[in-house]
């Protein structure tokens, strides 16, 4: 199966993958590309089941996700990239780096979790609930609030509609799917034996992936960097995008502007 994806950037700049999270679309990087493109040839892609990437049937485990994410570079004749990755995404990169360290100059994991405990499965058991009850709307309007502070949402509509817009394109199958992958989710235990470079980044405020679990995961990940964005909910790229490149600038050797 090929993802759908997109380049921006000069053909012989060093590889840039990004990953969106569940109910996401590769457009949520949008504010981020300006600058990402100047330094990288970025890939973006859309998962399995989200935007214009097709929707094989589900349950979907992360060994399919991570191979759907190479089969992107390898449709590129990518061999090494860095990749970056936000919930869903930032599991997938994980994955990435444990499977095939080699392929992977450097990698950074946002606003995610790497095991699975019983709260976080139950979690995911609800959310299906709602899909089967009021489908994706239903879901979109009990997830908006933990994406996003009220100050991103008064402040900046067009932020929380562009999320929704691509929210919305997410078929039930693949939310179904990914949601069964996530449940399955048991990499940290695996972290100690990372090769890659890794930057985990946690929104202050996030309640999905919070900042101790991640900075649990970055102890257990030999020479990791750890870093908090301010006032971030879960799509911190989104909810404080200063404030996020900011946090992953130096990892990526970008300088700032």
């Amino acid at each position: 199966m090929t993802l759908h994806s997109t380049i921006s950037g000069r053909d012989n700049a060093p590889v840039l993958l990004l990953l969106n999270s569940l109910g996401a679309t590769s457009a949520m990087w949008d504010q981020q590309i300006p600058l990402l493109s100047t330094y990288y040839r970025v890939i973006r892609c859309d998962t399995r089941g989200h935007g214009n990437s097709p929707t094989p049937p589900p349950p979907y485990a992360f060994d399919e996700l991570v191979a759907d994410a190479f089969g992107v570079l390898d449709h590129h004749d990518v061999e090494t990239a860095t990749v970056m990755g936000l919930s869903l995404g930032g599991m997938t990169a994980l994955g990435m780096g444990l499977t095939a360290p080699e392929r992977i100059d450097r990698l950074v994991c946002c606003a995610a979790r790497a095991d699975a405990p019983p709260p976080f499965v139950q979690n995911w058991h609800n959310r299906l609930a709602m899909l089967e009850n009021g489908g994706i709307e239903e879901v979109w309007s009990n997830t908006v609030g933990m994406w996003l502070s009220e100050a991103t949402r008064n402040d900046t509509p067009e932020a929380e509609a562009a999320l929704r817009a691509g929210f919305l394109r997410t078929t039930p199958d693949g939310y179904r799917g990914c949601a069964h992958a996530l449940m399955g989710l048991d990499y940290l235990r695996h972290l100690g034996g990372m090769k890659v470079p890794t930057l985990f980044v946690a929104g202050a405020e996030d309640a999905a992936a919070p900042p101790e679990a991640m900075r649990a995961m970055a102890e257990a990940c030999p020479g990791s960097e750890f870093s908090v964005v301010k006032d971030a909910k879960h799509v911190v790229n989104v909810d404080q995008p200063a404030d996020f490149l900011v946090s992953v600038l130096d990892f990526l050797n970008i300088e700032p502007g």
